[in-house]
């Protein structure tokens, strides 16, 4: 296999932890809605773990970007 060919199949499958990252801040977001829905006076307590928990999976999907830029430019 051509080793150019290889570095682009390796940071296109870098990339699936994106698609990931997204999918979770999606989730976080709805779940977060759906119980300050159901509880309206709790919501402002979970707000800074909502914040949180957005940071994480956010930091995650840069970090899969990274990857993928190190495997076509670095590599």
């Amino acid at each position: 296999m051509d080793p150019i060919a290889a570095k682009y199949i390796g940071a296109g499958l870098a990339t699936i932890g994106m698609g990931g990252a997204g999918v979770g801040v999606g989730m976080i977001f709805s779940q977060f809605l759906n119980g300050a829905l159901r509880n309206p006076s709790a919501s402002q307590g979970q707000f800074a773990n909502l914040i949180f928990g957005f940071a994480v999976t956010e930091a995650l999907g840069i970090f899969s970007l990274l990857v993928a830029l190190l495997l076509l430019f670095a590599v």
